[in-house]
Formats: C-alpha cells, sequence, structure tokens
C-alpha cells in the first residue's frame, strides 16, 4: 500500500481500527506514536515487532478518563494526585504499581505501569472515542529519531502501520516527562515536555535517577542509547567548533553538519547547518528538534556536531535527547 494513503484524518477510522487490535500513528503533543489497544496482548505484541523494539523495554498507556486510571494501577500516592490535577492533560507521565488488567508485556515484565493523559485534542477525540487504554511509544523504529510529523512516521514505517492519523507538526516536539514514586516522593526519570521547575513548583524539590547500564529500563526512554540519527552525533563545545580547533583538524576532508541554538557565526565553515531558533527560546527549540535533527541525518554530511543546550528548564531534556544520541 503506498504510504501516502495511510494518512488520514478521520478519527472514528482510527478508532474502529483500534477496537480491532490494529495500529494507528496518532499525533500527539509531544511525539507521534504507534497506538494499540494496552489490553490486547496482541496487538502490544505487534507494536514491539513493527518497531524492531526489545521487550525489556516498556510501553506508556494513554488515557482520557482519569477513571481509567483507577482501573489500570492498584495505588496512587498523594503527590501523583497533585500532580495529575495540576498536568494533566499534558506531557507528563506517572509510574505506578500496574493492576492485573495490564498486560505484562506493557510493562516489559515491571510490577509498574508508565501513564498519560496526552493534551492534544485529536488524540483526546480519539481515546474517547476508543474507550480504551492505548498503548504508543513514538512511532519510528527503535532507537531512531522520534517522528513529529505524520511524513516522518510514513518514511520509517511506512505500511507497517494500518493508519497514520495526521493533525501536522507536534507542538512540543519532545517526549513526555516520566516521574516515578519512592515512598511516595516524586523521582524524575525521564526528562521531556514538562519541565522539573513546573513540577518542583507543585511538590517540592524532586530527585532524578538514570537508568542501570544493564537490566531492564525502568520507565521508556531510559535505555543509554536513543533517538539516534544514523550519521555519527557528537556534542561539542564552543571552542570545538573554530575551523583550527583539533576536533575540526581530526575532521579534515569529512563534511560536518552542525545543530546550534541559536545563530552563531562559527556556522558559515560548517556543511549543512540547522539553527533551531533565533533567541534561544528553549520551547521553540523543542518544537524543532526531532525535525532538525533529521534533516542534518539525510544530508550528506559524515559527522554531526551539536553544542549542549543550557541546561535547565526544556533544555535538560534537549540535553537527555542529545547524550543518548550520541551514544
Amino acid at each position: 500500500m503506498p504510504t501516502d494513503s495511510l494518512i488520514s484524518t478521520d478519527v472514528a477510522r482510527a478508532a474502529e481500527l483500534l477496537r480491532e487490535g490494529q495500529l494507528v500513528a496518532i499525533a500527539t503533543e509531544t511525539v507521534y506514536g504507534l497506538g494499540a489497544n494496552a489490553l490486547d496482548e496482541r496487538a502490544v505484541a505487534r507494536v514491539f515487532e513493527v518497531k524492531n523494539r526489545p521487550h525489556f523495554d516498556p510501553l506508556i498507556v494513554h488515557i482520557a478518563d482519569r477513571q481509567w486510571l483507577d482501573r489500570l494501577v492498584t495505588s496512587v500516592p498523594d503527590a501523583a494526585r497533585q500532580l495529575a490535577d495540576a498536568f494533566w492533560p499534558g506531557p507528563l507521565t506517572l509510574v505506578l504499581p500496574k493492576s492485573d488488567i495490564v498486560p505484562d508485556l506493557v510493562t516489559s515484565g515491571l510490577p509498574c505501569v508508565a501513564i498519560r493523559m496526552p493534551s492534544h485534542p485529536q488524540a483526546l477525540e480519539l481515546l474517547r472515542k476508543v474507550d480504551l487504554p492505548i498503548a504508543a511509544p513514538s512511532a519510528n523504529p527503535f532507537g531512531q529519531i522520534s517522528p513529529t510529523t505524520a511524513e516522518h512516521v510514513a518514511e520509517t514505517l511506512g505500511d507497517g502501520v494500518d493508519l497514520i492519523l495526521d493533525d501536522g507538526p507536534c507542538s512540543i516536539g519532545v517526549e513526555s516527562t516520566v516521574v516515578g514514586f519512592d515512598d511516595g516522593k516524586p523521582c524524575i526519570l525521564r526528562h521531556g515536555g514538562l519541565t522539573q521547575e513546573e513540577i518542583e513548583r507543585v511538590v517540592g524539590p524532586v530527585t532524578s535517577r538514570q537508568n542501570p547500564a544493564s537490566g531492564p529500563a525502568e520507565s521508556p526512554g531510559m535505555l543509554p542509547q536513543h533517538y539516534a540519527p544514523r550519521t555519527p552525533l557528537a556534542m561539542v563545545e564552543p571552542s570545538d567548533l573554530s575551523a583550527d580547533s583539533t576536533l575540526r583538524k581530526s575532521l579534515a576532508g569529512r563534511r560536518v553538519g552542525l545543530l546550534l541554538l541559536e545563530p552563531s557565526p562559527a556556522a558559515e565553515s560548517f556543511d549543512a547547518v540547522e539553527v533551531l531558533t533565533t533567541d534561544g527560546n528553549l520551547r521553540d527549540a523543542a518544537a524543532a528538534f526531532f525535525a532538525a535533527l533529521r534533516r542534518l541525518d539525510v544530508t550528506d554530511v559524515d559527522q554531526i556536531l551539536a553544542l549542549p543546550f543550557p541546561d535547565e528548564g526544556l533544555g535538560r531534556a534537549l540535553n537527555d535527547r542529545l547524550r543518548r544520541a550520541c551514544h
């Protein structure tokens, strides 16, 4: 089937396919997700197959009604309810003890399930029509650049998906922030579209942690290598951008691309350049990040260099994506 024919805006058709156990790529405010009925183990298994996703990497379950939260989990700490009250619908995922109705495949055999309520109007409409929790990791081959348009999904997954529900570019552009709980105290497991500062204004100071180098991931997006372009990517310092730097000299004779937060005179000496903003606004940068990385990846450069982002707000999430893409 030509991939163009897979792209649609028919929400009712998408809901029908999901109820039948089919796969539908859906737009959210973060990135496009590859959706399947989270209670249908065969449909969930197909998500892992289509993405070539390892079974030790758990999925996020999407809901549109808080009643589903109490059906999918066995307990909700007070801090989790505070965060849901403040940020649902939105780019926040909560990791909570799962109930028996959640297939072990969804959680990679772990005792907790990751749940969020997206704020994207089309996604909420779809979830209400289908009236089921939908497991939806990013709609791309495992480990590759996340998709922020329907066309990105079609380019990488093609007819592995039964329908791509199109609603234009994603407004946030990076995945949700994932929060777990240690004895009821919130802990950031993955930085994302909701900033640490926003979370702390509601529940006070929070900790964050990285997943162990080996063993199952505690939440989606915690594996050490993820979000990676095919072209080698390296995080560098501003001094490395100079044409006479040690790094640039080591790359002599190779075509080099550059990813920047805002304009810089140093960009003139590179073969391909993507500048995310004119003024350093991190929200604008996040929305443009994956699409810009994808464009650099399809040029004929041999190496991509990127400067780290300010380590605050959404800059934490962007630095996290860069580090995992460089591994």
